[in-house]
């Protein structure tokens, strides 16, 4: 009976789940790093639940922690994925916030110096199952299916939180948009639509642009182009490419938000304008659970909800990177265990 018990505790050890991880870290090529196989299931500590996955969405931070920017090598492997959707011990269906914070920490967790997200310090939601702070977890609403779900704990909760925390965007202000097609840039649209902003959008693809009018795009132009007036407030996401534009396109006393730089982190920053228009330039980063609960219920109440370029299983993980890497996804990639 002993060796018995012996030999089911090693099993208990060694249990295994299906997960996408990165195993190597490469800047220029990121894809030779992800690895498909399994890893060992999670051990919750305490205060912390497990989640059965039902699915997960790709995000360019995946893409950056291939490159090691945010990961580091000492920690892998690591499971990647900030969004998850699934259900808990308890048999909730629930939405996963990404965001870990100091288990002290009371206030905007994305303002903890200690923070980190999920995938960067602790295994991330692309498996069959992930381990996350109890306290991280949000009801779905019925409304939005699993896949719909995924969406929203990144790129549509940076999106709102640029909107409506960071810019104050109300009915009736006039939003650009800086590119059309990734998954913060439609989040931006659909959401500044359904509260009633004039959205404008920059994009070099005209079937992009076309797809950004069908989500509520008031006016699509030409990356870089001159607009008929000034905005109330810009969104930037593409960074270096696209910043003095911003800064141009802004009224005085307007705001720019900023949430990434997929094009270059470094450009040439028109101080004197800033300073002479007044302009207020905001860093915004992903969002807090109070905000995730209040974009789920912007969702649910008015109808709205993430475009899903395509549903992968999570065998097939390297095809939705890929295609995220070379600029072909028009909306999110969500994989499914």
């Amino acid at each position: 009976m002993l060796g018995t018990d012996r030999l089911e505790s090693q099993v208990d050890r060694v249990a295994t789940m299906f997960a996408v991880y990165a195993d190597s870290l490469d800047a220029d090529d990121p894809l030779t790093g992800l690895a498909l196989g399994d890893r060992p299931e999670p051990d919750p500590p305490e205060g912390w639940t497990v989640v059965t996955v039902r699915a997960s969405a790709v995000n360019h931070h995946d893409l950056w922690s291939l490159r090691g920017v945010g990961l580091t090598a000492d920690r892998l492997p690591m499971i990647l994925g900030t969004d998850a959707a699934g259900v808990d011990a308890d048999g909730n269906e629930v939405v996963v916030h990404a965001v870990i914070s100091d288990p002290d920490w009371r206030a905007d967790e994305t303002l903890d110096p200690n923070r980190s997200l999920l995938s960067e310090r602790h295994q991330g939601t692309m498996a069959e199952r992930v381990m996350v702070p109890r306290r991280n977890l949000v009801p779905k609403p019925p409304t939005l299916s699993f896949e719909e779900a995924a969406c929203l704990p990144t790129a549509w909760l940076t999106a709102y939180r640029m909107l409506f925390t960071q810019a104050g965007v109300r009915p009736g202000s006039t939003v650009l948009v800086q590119g059309a097609g990734g998954g913060v840039a439609t989040a931006l649209v659909t959401l500044g639509a359904a509260a009633g902003a004039r959205m404008w959008v920059t994009s070099r693809d005209p079937d992009k642009a076309a797809r950004a009018v069908e989500l509520g795009a008031d006016e699509v132009f030409r990356t870089g182009e001159r607009l008929p007036e000034r905005v109330d407030a810009v969104m930037e996401t593409v960074g270096a490419a696209t910043w003095q534009h911003s800064l141009r396109a802004v009224r005085p006393g307007g705001t720019v938000v900023l949430s990434g730089a997929t094009s270059g982190r470094t450009a040439d920053t028109e101080l004197s304008r800033i300073y002479f228009l007044q302009l207020r330039v905001l860093g915004s980063t992903m969002g807090t659970r109070q905000e995730l609960e209040h974009l789920l219920t912007f969702c649910s109440r008015t109808g709205v909800g993430p475009v899903v370029d395509r549903v992968l299983p999570m065998k097939q993980a390297r095809q939705g990177f890929a295609a995220l890497e070379r600029g072909e996804v028009f909306g999110k990639v969500v994989l499914t265990p």
